[in-house]
């Protein structure tokens, strides 16, 4: 067999939907013809601007309430941070793990509102037995649907011959998340967009599990319903800190918004990728979904067509040594180049709140961030819209053990810090307070109840 039928001979023996194998079978066909995923700066121009989350009034009716579904991707094990379990797991504010601040947001607009509102995971294969575990506590998140649906995965081909990369000594790693994007492909490979659809659902929030600034919003529900609009992204001002994340963009020719993620570009392009005053927007990977729309795109072969990111890695990621491989994936923002009339809105930072690193965890931990109306996360009044800025040793915090380790009493106060820069092992103690702008170095402990200032 050629590399494509050995690979969608694997998924068909993995289980894997018709759905999933299509999509891939199509990514490959890309991939084999010369297609390399990027997109150009000449074929783009930036976007402008965009309409304000924080110009809307009216707020949405019970009745779209009804119709609305929160969909949070559940896949992440947080592994660069050290963990083996769902990253949406880690405890997070006040006690609370991801899932528990999630689960309680819903629980708060569906009492304010009567709506039905269900708490929908997209899982992983690794993710799922903890988390709904986890959930069991609640009663009815999914408001009488299935909890979950879980992702697909594709293989992990070859860079040299592009088959099917084997690695007996863990099979499990001949396999690949095939990016956010699958979340489309899985809803139809589950059977869920059918069971949402059934009962009357058809607006779908989706957002990631660790960013706990994305709660539904009904002012955004009811601009986005009489938008006319099929899909939606929530877009952010980017920052210096944002520089790599995708940005919004148009079209040459016809004006369409399309995404372009750091793998798309081209190395000639990188610098204008990177230059936040001439693409102005990112991705903050909050969308909103039309699902009778959604239905309508998937119609015939359950297939969505974005864009194709080649991710290059080796099979095992511990080991540079071991068989470079290609991974194909989508970014699930990218399917606002596949509808018609998609649009994009500004909205707040505030609404983006993620934990990608240690450091953000204890910016999170801290009393920089509040819990504030509706269970949201967001920064404290004092903190003027602006996050602190953390810088945690890498060698000794990366780790979410080795970081709880040195903050064993929790996160210091951070709601009056500029900047925090921690160099060499250093353990806090309890009660200390961090002022303005401090590295701490040179020292193997800060002692209870230390005001450090800058």
């Amino acid at each position: 067999m050629d590399g494509l039928e050995a690979a969608t001979a694997k998924m068909r023996a993995e289980g894997l939907g018709d759905a999933a194998v299509e999509s891939f079978a199509r990514q490959y066909a890309r991939l084999r013809e010369g297609e390399t995923g990027t997109l150009a700066e000449a074929d783009i121009d930036p976007v402008a601007e965009l309409p304000d989350a924080d110009e809307l009034t009216a707020a949405a009716g019970a009745e779209l309430l009804d119709q609305a579904v929160v969909i949070k991707l559940n896949g992440g094990l947080g592994t660069s941070m050290g963990m083996t379990k769902a990253k949406s797991l880690l405890e997070v504010k006040d006690g609370r793990s991801f899932l528990d601040l999630i689960a309680e947001q819903i629980l708060d607009l569906r009492a304010r509102s009567g709506a039905r509102l269900p708490l929908i995971l997209m899982n992983s294969f690794a993710t799922r037995e903890d988390s709904l575990a986890a959930l069991e506590r609640y009663d009815d998140l999914s408001a009488g649907l299935p909890v979950d649906f879980v992702q697909n995965k594709v293989p992990k081909l070859r860079a040299d011959d592009l088959t099917p990369a084997e690695w007996p000594a863990d099979p499990a790693l001949e396999w690949a998340p095939p990016g956010h994007g699958d979340l489309y492909t899985a809803l139809v490979t589950s059977g869920m967009l059918e069971a949402l659809l059934d009962v009357g659902y058809r607006y779908a929030f989706v957002s990631n599990a660790d960013n706990l600034g994305a709660v539904l919003e009904p002012r955004i529900l009811g601009w986005f319903v009489e938008s006319g609009a099929p899909f939606l992204m929530e877009a952010a001002d980017r920052t210096s800190s944002d520089r790599k994340g995708g940005h919004l963009a148009r079209r040459k020719g016809d004006g369409g918004l399309v995404l372009r993620e750091i793998a798309q570009t081209p190395d000639e392009d990188v610098d204008a990728f990177q230059d936040t005053a001439r693409h102005k927007y990112f991705n903050t990977n909050t969308l909103w979904v039309d699902l009778h729309a959604l239905r309508d795109v998937l119609s015939g072969a359950g297939v969505i067509d974005l864009p194709m990111i080649v991710n290059r890695k080796t099979v095992d990621p511990g080991d540079k040594g071991s068989t470079p491989v290609i991974q194909l994936e989508t970014a699930m923002g990218a399917a606002i180049g596949v509808f018609d009339g998609a649009a994009a809105l500004r909205v707040p930072r505030s609404r983006f709140v993620p934990v990608k690193t240690t450091n953000d965890l204890l910016s999170l931990r801290s009393d920089a961030y509040v819990i504030g109306d509706g269970r949201a996360v967001h920064l404290a009044p004092e903190r003027r819209g602006v996050p602190p800025f953390v810088d945690l040793d890498s060698d000794h915090y990366k780790l979410v053990g080795d970081f709880d380790a040195r903050f064993p009493t929790g996160a210091p106060s951070l709601v009056g810090c500029d900047a925090l820069r921690v160099v060499g092992d250093v353990r806090f103690g309890a009660g200390v307070v961090v002022r303005g702008n401090v590295t701490v170095q040179d020292v193997d402990a800060v002692a209870d109840g230390t005001l450090l200032e800058g």
